[in-house]
């Protein structure tokens, strides 16, 4: 049984998801303790819960401590079975992180799988169904893992009801990843769009944006849209593009926050980007590690910057695999990253 303390590193959500999808892909029992112990509601709020039964549910896994509010957890994994799954949160959570859970597993298991989930596609911190579907979605398909992401209706924060569906085709191998040199850039695209608002809105934050990014020597295109939803909100998604790399950003409306803030922070966000080099945005760095410590070879990349869900993705993943990653860099700085599969997680 491996036994993971829940305060380690970033100490909340992904911790639990880290271990889930590790569980499913070693067929390892876990001990999970102080779930979320530092957050404002610790323990397993309605996500964390419907990522823990979606992971039993694949996996045909026995569970002991699956209620909101509990801050220990017993997970024993069987065979990961491919098959149609249907998910509802029940709120405005992430529908991303869990289909982040289980998506790996899935992959790497023999058969076609189907996953919907309902609950929130743009929500405050976690990957937009944008951001997913742009981004995270072809970086995987460049080291093996194809799937497909549809969504057809947004859910936004609080009342959520959106719903996103991935389509894994499975029996993907794993290949390794070398991003460091993102090469020129060579152009932007982005979505302005919003849900069950005035599409003037969408337009506002277009123009901010391309006021924003006017200086840049390339392309940039940014389309806007209305978008299916059950409930009304706005985002703006930028991806820049590069000879060997690629790096999105996004930024969400609120209740009383003018469209222009929302175009400023995705346009600042992706400026700070740009200037550090880097190949490897530092939402994705901590996303890519658990594929490529199942690669075939060793990888390596430059990441923007290191984060605190990057160290903990660095800690944990060895407790689970023979694989050593090192992070080169300071908290909160750029950084290099070296996953090797199969390697003693300490050198000789």
């Amino acid at each position: 049984m491996i036994r993971v303390d829940g305060t380690m590193g970033e100490g909340g959500g992904q911790v639990l998801r880290s271990t889930l999808s590790l569980s499913l892909l070693t067929g390892k029992t876990v001990h999970l303790t102080q779930i979320r112990a530092g957050r404002d509601r610790p323990g397993l709020g309605f996500q964390h819960r419907m990522a823990v039964e979606a992971a039993a549910r694949i996996g045909g896994a026995s569970v002991e401590g699956v209620r909101i509010g509990s801050q220990e957890l017993r997970f024993q994994p069987g065979p990961v079975v491919a098959g149609d799954y249907h998910f509802d949160i029940g709120t405005a959570g992430a529908v991303g992180l869990v289909l982040q859970t289980v998506l790996l597993p899935l992959a790497l298991a023999q058969g076609a799988s189907t996953v919907t989930v309902m609950g929130g596609t743009h929500v405050p911190s976690s990957p937009c169904f944008h951001y997913l579907d742009w981004h995270w979605r072809a970086l995987m398909a460049r080291m093996g893992v194809h799937f497909q992401l549809e969504m057809p209706f947004a859910g936004f924060y609080p009342p959520g009801g959106g719903e996103s569906r991935a389509r894994i085709p499975g029996g993907c191998g794993l290949g390794c990843a070398e991003w460091v040199d993102r090469g020129r850039l060579l152009r932007v695209r982005g979505l302005s769009a919003v849900a069950l608002l005035p599409e003037e809105i969408a337009e506002r934050q277009r123009n901010r944006a391309l006021n924003g990014l006017r200086h840049l020597d390339c392309p940039v295109e940014i389309d806007v849209e209305s978008m299916p939803a059950r409930s009304p909100g706005t985002v703006l998604v930028l991806l820049a593009e590069f000879e060997h790399a690629q790096a999105c950003f996004f930024a969400l409306g609120a209740r009383g926050k003018r469209a222009e803030r929302v175009a400023d922070e995705a346009v600042q966000d992706l400026v700070g980007f740009l200037a550090t080099g880097a190949a490897v945005d530092r939402w994705a760095a901590d996303q890519l590690l658990l594929p490529l410590a199942f690669a075939n070879s060793a990888s390596i990349l430059r990441t923007a910057e290191v984060t605190l869900h990057l160290l903990t993705q660095a800690e944990l993943i060895p407790m689970f695999l023979p694989a050593r990653i090192t992070v080169e860099g300071a908290l909160g700085e750029p950084g290099t990253v070296r996953v090797i599969p199969g390697a003693s997680a300490d050198p000789e």
